[in-house]
């Protein structure tokens, strides 16, 4: 039987919640198999990283090219790529083996506050891989540093995903979690001429660790099935929703948890 293949490029979470460990449960979840170059070792949990160990290039550039030399991912999203050595290797890979619609999830600070992508990067990021992509999945804090326009309301949400489609990348997934003056958790996908929003209700919870990898997995795969974007986004929403709304616990002893992976299938929402 085919199955639809998506490769990710990113950090390992060792504590299995978010990073290149998140993304391969959401492709399996999602009948994609599931394929990774692994860019940088942390060391964290779902409180914190405690530290970063990027890879040499060396490292990253052999799994670059033994995927490359292999197989053709339908679909490939990035994650932590740390620096401006390893946005330049994953670039080229890119345009070497020429794979096709590429998801950009711009991680770059922790919820704890560390550094997973260094300031030097960010011009490399958006000056030779941003083109590459068909979308971009940035939170409100990433879209501002990516934009420099302070987001503070709808008009100024829908102006700084603008201005990132102006960038060279065609859809910009501006993710709505931290805005808490609403009732609702709304994501905007945007063009350079219009949005959509996509709203859903907020959920309070505990059990947020790995929510961004894990909707840019999600819409990855849904991209690899042959959807559209916008259909690809609207699956990645249902896939997290169900994520946060029914969590799991596990053997952790601190307030907060990884979401669940196995709920959009558990629910019946699979097919």
């Amino acid at each position: 039987m085919f199955y639809p293949s998506a490769l990710s490029i990113a950090g390992s979470d060792c504590g299995g919640g978010a990073g290149i460990q998140a993304d391969l449960k959401t492709f399996q979840e999602l009948d994609i198999y599931g394929m990774s170059v692994i860019t940088a070792v942390t060391a964290q949990n779902t409180q914190e990283v405690k530290e970063v160990f990027p890879l040499p290039l060396q490292t990253v550039e052999a799994q670059l090219q033994a995927i490359g030399e292999d197989f053709t991912p339908a679909s490939t999203k990035t994650g932590m790529l740390y620096s401006a050595e390893i946005i330049q290797l994953v670039a080229s890979a890119i345009k070497c083996y020429a794979w096709p619609q590429i998801v950009i999830d711009p991680v770059m600070i922790s919820k704890s506050g560390a550094v997973l992508l260094q300031p030097s990067a960010m011009d490399t990021m958006l000056d030779i891989l941003l083109p590459l992509a068909c979308l971009i999945t940035p939170n409100i804090p990433e879209a501002e540093l990516i934009s420099g326009i302070e987001i503070v309301d709808v008009p100024s949400l829908y102006e700084a995903g603008q201005r990132i489609c102006s960038m060279g990348v065609p859809h910009v997934l501006l993710k709505g979690g931290h805005r808490e003056d609403s009732v609702e958790s709304t994501d905007y996908l945007i063009t350079r001429d219009t949005y959509l929003a996509l709203s859903s209700p907020r959920i309070h919870t505990r059990h947020t660790h790995g929510t961004g990898c894990t909707l840019s997995a999600a819409i990855t795969s849904g991209l690899a099935k042959g959807n559209s974007i916008e259909k690809a986004v609207s699956l990645g929403k249902k896939f997290i929703m169900n994520a946060i709304a029914y969590p799991i616990e596990v053997d952790s002893r601190h307030l907060y948890g990884p979401v669940n992976h196995w709920a959009y299938a558990d629910r019946g929402d699979m097919r």
